[in-house]
């Protein structure tokens, strides 16, 4: 694709659904036409192509916040397990678990990192309904090129965040890289808000893409680091509920646009009310015990678990730290660390696990979905989004519940299969002559399916696999590398993906979308470990014994 087409392709893996999206799979008209509809759509899913209905979402909500209750209501008993490491079997010291009654909670301090997924939903969805109205208001209406930069600008700053925001954890702690990233958020939004040109909004969006990088990366690591290993899966999913939540209030902020031209400024300056947030809450936040341990600060340490887990459990949970740090006093690793002999395989794992998620195929699902649901009679935009929403809220729903019980890499097993049928289904509907009286019921379903099938795991499973797989001392910059590598990925995406179904059609694509999955079955039977219900101390010792 040529460069000057690059920008207007935009996203694909992150737009929301435009209302004038493709009429049929042959109808790849004239790339101006298709630069139009595909920055409508550009950014549709971190949340990877959820849009929900506010009904769906309070149900979804409250089941979120009774199941986190009844957990951190409940005792858990202290288990001791044999594990392996560097080919010898050694006893695990007792791992962080919270025994008996807490008389603190984790939920708020979660609750207060989640306003940066709100902000990283928020901002990868506000440009949809906004794009038509500021592109009359700063006068680049024919300008696709420019509307693409204003779109696309926000991938660059997210790839920068990410890797800025490992960094930043680790020299001044996760909830200071909170406050820190809470600037560019709030001072991106303002710009935006008051642009008067179009070199004010492309530096607006970059500020707050950096913001969103940082957030990507920072909001799994501090809620891995402070949940207790009984439902860190659980309130690990949370993060990305509340991704797709963001562009939910996105889509809303978008509604009075119709009536009032000039609201998009509005819907802009929204995002200054949780950033500010974001900045307070983080203030008054404990800090991570690990992190605190880890930098000799055994005082702060001690009263960050105090706040967390209550007075009473301070000597367990630092019995916890103390036995996963014996016999290593080493410092934090360097990003060169990463690719050493003792990193490289977890490291790799961890880029492998979002290489495949975007490879898998969620942004054609997502790009042509209004284009299936058309030819099974389905018209409505706001149906068919709805029908897809509901998919990914019960998915995340089964997946939160399961995320504990049958275990990541479980879940990922069975997602990578089911996308790999479902996009099956959707090549041979489009091709079999058999199937043609049903090819618009078996589009639909296919996509459905898909969409479900990547809930369960795919989705949510790689942001809180990675935060317990990788060793303390390179665990911030090890989640910002795979991060940097979803934000590369998807980028390329964006800029070839149309090329490629021009000339191979749709049908073959979503066939090489099916080998991926089946490839990605195959690298996790083989490479990825179950974490459920282990320490990350004790995952550590396993995965990144000391030297």
């Amino acid at each position: 694709m040529q460069a000057s087409t690059f920008t207007v392709k935009g996203n694909i893996g992150f737009g929301l659904q435009n209302r004038r999206i493709l009429q049929g799979f042959g109808d790849l008209r004239s790339r101006t036409t298709l630069a139009r509809r595909n920055i409508r759509m550009s950014e549709r899913s971190s949340c990877f192509g959820v849009s929900m209905d506010s009904t769906s979402m309070g149900i979804e909500l409250g089941r979120a916040r009774r199941t986190v209750q009844s957990v951190f209501g409940s005792s858990a008993k202290a288990r001791s397990h044999r594990i392996r490491a560097s080919g010898k079997d050694i006893e695990d010291a007792a791992p962080l678990k919270v025994q008996g009654k807490s008389s603190a909670s984790v939920l708020p301090y979660v609750g207060v990192a989640c306003l940066g997924a709100i902000l990283f939903g928020y901002h990868l969805g506000v440009v949809n309904g906004a794009l038509e109205y500021l592109a009359k208001d700063l006068g680049i209406v024919e300008n696709t090129v420019i509307q693409g930069w204003i779109v696309s600008t926000v991938l660059a700053g997210a790839f920068v965040g990410s890797f800025t925001g490992g960094a930043l954890a680790d020299k001044f702690g996760r909830t200071k890289t909170f406050i820190l990233d809470a600037i560019p958020l709030a001072v991106g939004a303002f710009l935006c808000t008051t642009a008067q040109s179009v070199q004010a909004m492309i530096i607006g969006r970059l500020l707050t893409g950096i913001g969103i990088g940082i957030s990507s990366a920072i909001v799994p690591l501090y809620i891995s680091e402070i949940s207790p290993t009984e439902i860190r899966g659980q309130l690990g999913t949370v993060n990305q509920l509340f991704i797709c939540i963001g562009i939910l209030a996105a889509l809303v902020a978008g509604l009075p646009l119709s009536g009032n031209p000039l609201w998009w400024r509005t819907m802009f300056g929204i995002a200054l009310i949780p950033s500010v947030l974001l900045a307070l809450g983080m203030a008054f936040s404990p800090e991570s015990p690990r992190w605190l341990y880890q930098q000799g600060r055994i005082s702060e340490a001690e009263t960050s678990i105090k706040r967390l887990y209550g007075k009473e459990k301070v000597a367990e949970v630092m019995g916890d730290l103390e036995a996963s740090a014996q016999g290593s006093s080493e410092p934090d690793a360097g990003w060169l660390d990463l690719f050493s002999s003792r990193y490289w395989k977890v490291v790799s794992i961890g880029a492998a696990l979002f290489l495949f998620q975007q490879l898998a195929g969620i942004n054609a699902v997502v790009y042509y979905s209004t284009a299936v649901f058309r030819s099974a009679g389905i018209s409505s935009d706001v149906a068919a989004s709805a029908l897809v929403g509901a998919a990914n809220v019960f998915g995340t729903t089964v997946a939160s519940s399961l995320m504990d019980k049958q275990g990541r890499k479980s879940l990922l097993l069975i997602s990578f299969t089911g996308m790999a049928a479902s996009m099956m289904l959707l090549s041979l509907s489009f091709t079999w002559k058999v199937l043609a009286p049903y090819s618009g019921t078996l589009a639909v379903l296919g996509t459905v399916l898909y969409v479900l099938s990547f809930s369960l795991g795919a989705g949510p499973v790689p942001a809180l696999l990675l935060p317990e797989i990788f060793a303390s001392r390179i665990r911030a910059k090890a989640v910002a590398l795979s991060l940097g590598m979803h934000w590369i990925t998807n980028f390329f995406i964006g800029l070839y993906f149309l090329s490629v179904v021009t000339k191979f059609g749709i049908s073959t694509v979503y066939l090489g979308f099916a080998s991926v999955c089946l490839l990605a079955v195959m690298y996790i039977a083989g490479n990825v470990v179950e974490t459920k219900g282990r320490s990350l101390e004790e995952i550590e010792r396993e995965l990144s014994p000391a030297i």
